[in-house]
């Protein structure tokens, strides 16, 4: 059995959804199950290998539909300026200089017209994934390495410059295809066999190529986001004999536009849940979740499909309060974005600074709001105890902490939630779908808040900034502690894979 779980594209600070998927595969490597991660969307800014590694995959679980039908791994970058210097025979040819500035090595070819600049991917090792040449300061082509070269962008090269070319290599450096562009159009051509005529035709060569069969399962996890792809409808057409599962990664409706006659999808998932009778089983993170879902499709399209609960996240460990850990310091993690609401937390945190001198919070995450979230800061004088802290592995970071805040009020799941149970924190947040509930046991491991959207935002951060100073003025932080931490126990890996590995032998006999 090899599971595959399908995905559009990663980056340095990803999305809740690679995080599940990282998860996933550590689930699934403690049951010794085989599983493949596809991303489909093109990445040439960084080596896609640097990107999974640092989500914790393995290389050889990781499919790439632009290298898919190339026989160049997923690799390290490892090609040295050496290497580059002798591919381009330039001992031989007149360089008038070359410099290193900040992470580039810069070569000029005046007699040529020319300018050639390699990136560092790793400065001290020389070892280099980009090269792009320039003639009279305009964009000419760019190479990509990881081991080898494995993809050049052609470009029109004149003032309105864009990209009309790309090649991808097999390792020998013949080229495995080639991609021309027109604007929004886009062709594949492979030598000596058929033209592929769009992305979607290209995808859907790859799926039918995977070959694969009744054992395997295919998981649906991200897809759709471009409006000119549809992979979700390839996938549902062409994943047979694989089973099937979609998971559901927020909410799955629209409270507001639903009614007792109709509901309205979230639209990643329209598809996947007007098509029921394709899908094998839904995987949804929370019992809440689940019971919604489950009621949902009966009410209105008389159907009961197999809706399991499992969680997203695990955790390696539970983690201990450290020696060090500053009593009244609170932290959130999240992406910076409007809908997170961390500017709330930041004006209740000023609120509650009155009641409790040593109260600070750390932000952590990265995203569009980090400006005005920073302008928020600075225009309340509160840059001593309220800092935003960007991007981090947090897995030995929570335990610093005396208390978990969070203001979002929608949560398909919550990893750091989850992730701030398994330290023990105390735990503040909104009764909204569907993490909070599943983390916050109402004033056992904290304050479960009651919410109304139409509520004044003076009004929500006042109820934020009165649990603050309740949780840390009034309660049982020990106990609260503890409370957390038998939260937590749910989702030790160990217990993770084993429904996992259930839930799959499941679908294997059915």
């Amino acid at each position: 059995m090899t599971v595959y779980s399908v995905n559009l594209g990663i980056g340095w600070a990803s999305s809740g959804i690679e995080y599940a998927q990282k998860y996933r595969a550590d689930a699934f490597r403690k049951v010794g199950i085989d599983a493949k991660f596809i991303f489909s969307d093109l990445i040439l800014a960084d080596n896609i290998e640097a990107l999974t590694k640092n989500m914790g995959f393995e290389d050889q679980q990781i499919i790439w539909l632009y290298n898919f039908f190339t026989d160049i791994q997923i690799a390290p970058t490892t090609y040295t300026v050496k290497q580059l210097e002798d591919e381009l025979n330039l001992k031989s040819r007149k360089v008038n200089s070359k410099k290193e500035i900040n992470n580039q090595v810069v070569y000029l070819l005046d007699d040529e017209k020319l300018s050639i600049v390699a990136r560092y991917s790793n400065k001290d090792k020389k070892y280099i994934d980009q090269v792009t040449y320039l003639r009279d300061n305009k964009l000419l082509k760019r190479d990509f390495y990881s081991y080898t070269k494995y993809a050049c962008e052609y470009y029109l090269g004149t003032d309105n410059n864009y990209v009309t070319v790309r090649e991808f290599y097999n390792e020998a450096g013949s080229v495995a295809y080639v991609e021309h562009l027109d604007k929004d159009k886009e062709t594949f051509e492979f030598p000596g066999k058929a033209i592929v005529y769009s992305k979607n035709d290209l995808y859907r060569l790859m799926i039918r190529e995977l070959k694969l069969t009744q054992d395997d399962v295919v998981i649906i996890d991200r897809e759709d986001e471009d409006k000119n792809l549809i992979n979700s409808q390839i996938i549902f057409e062409e994943h047979q004999p694989a089973k099937l599962l979609v998971a559901i990664h927020a909410d799955h409706f629209s409270k507001e536009f639903t009614n007792d006659e109709h509901i309205l999808w979230n639209n990643f998932y329209e598809y996947q849940l007007t098509h029921s009778e394709e899908v094998d089983g839904y995987i949804v993170a929370t019992e809440a979740q689940q019971k919604v879902l489950k009621k949902q499709m009966k009410k209105y399209f008389n159907v009961e499909p197999n809706i399991i609960c499992i969680p997203v996240g695990n955790l390696a460990q539970i983690q201990q309060a450290a020696a060090n850990m500053k009593p009244h310091s609170m932290i959130t993690a999240s992406r910076l974005a409007k809908e997170k609401h961390v500017d709330w937390l930041i004006k209740a945190t000023v609120q509650a600074k009155k009641k409790i001198p040593d109260l600070s919070l750390d932000i952590y995450g990265q995203g569009n709001e980090a400006g005005k979230l920073s302008e928020l800061i600075n225009d309340n004088h509160a840059q001593d105890y309220i800092r935003l802290m960007g991007q981090h592995d947090l897995t030995n970071v929570y335990r610093n902490y005396g208390a978990y805040v969070a203001a979002s009020t929608s949560e398909g799941f919550g990893l750091s939630l989850m992730e701030a149970v398994g330290s023990g924190l105390p735990m503040i947040g909104f009764d909204v779908p569907y993490g909070n509930p599943t983390f916050i046991d109402n004033d056992k491991n904290g304050f479960l808040l009651a919410y109304d959207v139409d509520w004044s935002e003076s009004k929500k951060c006042d109820e934020l900034a009165q649990a603050m100073i309740q949780l840390f003025t009034k309660s049982d932080l020990t106990e609260f502690r503890n409370h957390s931490q038998q939260i937590a126990e749910k989702y030790l890996v160990e217990n993770v894979a084993q429904e996992w590995k259930q839930v799959l032998e499941g679908l294997k006999n059915a």
